[in-house]
């Protein structure tokens, strides 16, 4: 117990025994030399607490609201976890027809879904507009016209279930690639997402004449919030209720109002927690005196259910010292298994050895994969014992956008997964 207080990401699925990583009880290294590496390795129970956490926060925050906790699907849509995540009566979040579809054989009913593309195509409507009872979020005003098309041709006598996505012109999130809202983001990237505010209405109006069902109302400002970023999510906050209250005024009753993501796991030691039970609680305070209509409430938890459920366990190969740095060359590319760092330069992982987690004398140590690239680098200098050909090294928070942004370049293979 002594040992893992002195571990800032310790917890009951990661724990420290004799100075060697655990995971779920059982031993790192013993798991990697069972099954292989690299390999990722999933905290059944982590996950349920994730969720029963988000869950006990809207029960502190009260009122009488239906609260939908609807799983980022994008996040990990490994099977087994969207199965667990049915089983607590959790919504879904999906952003493609293949995670529909991988939904729906996990047990999802239509009704629980909401799929919110971006760039939709025809046939990503033709498939989304089959399961009879999924929402499906407008992105766009020019988009309706392709839809109205589509649901025409193909299913003439359903009433389809819509919301839409609106841009509140604020967005945040850990890297200007994860801003989601706004005009821009912070490099000048015009953002592409949602419906800008002076659209909204027009959008509302149109899905009604197309004979559509408009039942909600959706905003996602991006991802990886902290919490600096409260007082801005705040501020969004209020405008999605006060757009909702205008629309209202219109004559649209809207089922629910869903708040998207953008909370998670802290990745780094300093990292400032954003305050998700704070924010859940200003929700539903601020819907509740606004007097709306509205019977249901809905964020998108993703990361903050699976990325602090997961590892990647990888094996040095050999340390290579060059020009005074220290190398521990692993068995694995970040490309292939933990895209996040070599995608987004804000974004970091802990990097654990498992065979000896703390110790005296430590030093810099790069991580480095196996990849043509000089980006393929999982840690860059991170301060541990001096690592050792044939050592197991654990990726943290690798349960979120990892295996699901994993891929097979260079030609090298994506690691295997185990639920523990």
């Amino acid at each position: 117990m002594n040992e893992s207080r002195a571990m800032w990401w310790a917890n009951e699925f990661l724990n420290v025994e004799q100075n060697e990583l655990t995971i779920a009880g059982r031993n790192a290294r013993a798991v990697a030399e069972r099954d292989g590496t690299p390999l990722y390795v999933y905290g059944r129970a982590r996950i349920l607490q994730n969720y029963e956490t988000i869950r006990r926060h809207f029960v502190a925050a009260g009122g009488d609201l239906e609260t939908r906790i609807s799983y980022a699907a994008k996040a990990n849509p490994h099977p087994r976890i969207l199965k667990l995540l049915e089983g607590q009566g959790a919504w879904l979040d999906a952003v493609s027809p293949g995670e529909v579809r991988t939904a729906l054989e996990a047990g999802f009913p239509a009704r629980r879904i909401l799929y919110t593309g971006t760039s939709v195509s025809e046939d990503d409507l033709k498939a989304v507009f089959a399961p009879d009872g999924i929402t499906v979020n407008i992105d766009a005003l020019e988009q309706m016209d392709l839809m109205k098309e589509v649901r025409d041709r193909w299913f003439r006598r359903r009433r389809i279930r819509v919301a839409v996505r609106w841009n509140p012109g604020l967005g945040r999130g850990f890297s200007p690639r994860a801003v989601t809202a706004g005009e821009r983001s912070a490099d000048g990237t015009p953002v592409k997402f949602g419906v800008e505010a002076a659209k909204v209405g027009r959008v509302f109006g149109k899905a009604a004449r197309f004979g559509f069902l408009p039942v909600g109302l959706h905003q996602h400002l991006g991802s990886g919030w902290v919490r600096e970023d409260f007082p801005a999510v705040k501020e969004a906050v209020r405008r999605m209720v006060r757009k909702a209250g205008v629309l209202e005024q219109r004559g649209f009753r809207l089922e629910f109002l869903d708040f998207g993501g953008g909370f998670g796991p802290r990745f780094y030691r300093t990292q400032g927690l954003f305050p998700a039970a704070d924010y859940i609680r200003h929700i539903v305070r601020t819907v509740a005196k606004a007097g709306l209509s509205i019977k249901a409430v809905a964020v998108e938890p993703g990361k903050a259910l699976v990325a602090d459920a997961g590892v990647l366990l990888l094996r040095v190969v050999y340390v290579k010292k060059s020009y005074g740095h220290v190398i521990a060359c692993v068995n694995a590319g970040t490309f292939n298994t933990v895209p996040r760092p070599a995608v987004y330069a804000q974004a970091s992982h802990e990097i654990v050895n498992a065979d000896r987690v703390d110790g005296p004398n430590k030093v810099r140590v790069t991580v480095a994969g196996h990849l043509c690239e000089t980006g393929d680098v999982f840690g860059k200098e991170r301060l541990m014992p001096m690592p050792r050909r044939g050592d197991i090294l654990a990726v943290l928070c690798a349960g979120g956008y990892s295996r699901s942004m994993a891929s097979r370049y260079n030609s090298r293979p994506i690691p295997k997964d185990l639920i523990i």
